[in-house]
Parts: structure tokens; sequence; C-alpha cells
């Protein structure tokens, strides 16, 4: 999905909590600016729904959520408001939530062009700092392309990269499966 600013008023959280609902796209919110949520491609969709298809058996009795594209996630009750292709909670507030998610154990971002600036920068940061965050995953919608990024100790986060052939883990969740799975039936553009 890509985040477009709107010539709309600067808002407050209660404000855009109470007002999101009622439109008919989705926004995402920064610091007072709204951003739309504008439709992404189909191998983006594809991508995002593998994942959540596979997570979603293997999750179902081990006290966890997962949720794609339409539920947003809270970054702090005052500053941001965005919506994951994929997340993953865990914790027993989020198992009952209603509007968004606050405790994320994981979040995946499908990367198209128009998003991956967006997704490697700006919400990258910001997902980090989520104390309850544990793994933060980009694919690549353009070509066979994962990275992790998993908490170490304190401050730290380790990097690893997937490609062709290879077995995603996803640790926090206890999770493996193959990398051809999440592409299944995704057409690339050709050169």
């Amino acid at each position: 999905m890509i985040a477009i600013p709107q010539q709309l008023p600067e808002m407050t959280v209660e404000e855009y909590l109470e007002w999101e609902p009622q439109q008919d796209l989705r926004y995402e919110y920064a610091n007072g600016e709204v951003f739309a949520m504008t439709g992404g491609t189909i191998p983006h969709n594809d991508i995002a729904l593998n994942l959540y298809t596979a997570l979603r058996p293997h999750l179902r009795f081990r006290g966890c959520r997962v949720n794609v594209s339409d539920v947003k996630v809270q970054l702090t009750p005052q500053s941001r408001y965005y919506y994951p292709d994929v997340i993953v909670s865990c914790d027993p507030q989020d198992l009952n939530a209603r509007k968004f998610i606050q405790h994320p154990k994981v979040i995946v971002e499908v990367l198209s062009p128009g998003t991956s600036a967006k997704d490697r920068d700006e919400k990258f940061t910001y997902y980090l700092t989520i104390p309850s965050l544990q793994e933060y995953i980009l694919i690549d919608s353009e070509k066979i392309s994962v990275e992790r990024y998993c908490r170490g100790e304190g401050r730290m986060w380790l990097y690893y990269s997937y490609k062709a052939g290879d077995t995603i883990a996803l640790s926090s969740i206890e999770f493996e499966c193959p990398i051809e799975l999440l592409y299944e039936s995704v057409i690339f553009p050709t050169e």
C-alpha cells in the first residue's frame, strides 16, 4: 500500500481516531498529518496473503493473532498509526483488540517501488522503537528477496537476508517456511 499526503487539516490523535473509521479509504497518521492508503499491486497482495495463510494455522493455538493490511498498529498513543501488510501479536491485550494493535511481535511490510523508501526509512525507524517488536520483515514484491531484522541484546538488531532456495525463520514465533511459499503464484515484471 502507498501512503499519500492529503490536503486535510492537521488532526489530533483523538480527531483522527474518530474521523478515520467513517472514511471510504484507510489513512495512516503521523504527528498530526494524515496519509491516504492507496491500493497495492496484485503481487503485493498475493505475497501478504501467502504469508498470512501460512501463519494463521501455525499461530491459531499459540495465543497469537495475525492480521493483514486492514489493521493498524499504534506506535504511541499520541504520535503514529500505521497499517503494516502483516502484523502478529501475542500480547493478551491485543487478542481482543477492535481498533488497533498496540503490542506487535512481528511486523511485515511488502516492498513495492512506491513504498520501499518509506518502509526502509521512516517506518523502520519508528517500528524499531516498539518495545514488544521482536522481528521486522521486508519482502520484495519485484524479485525473490526477504530481509529480516531480529531484536538482539540491548538496542542491537540482527540482520538476515534470504534469497531463492532459503528457508525463512521467524524465531520469535517459532515459524519456518521456504521462501518460495511467499512467492507462490506471484508474477514478476519481465525485463
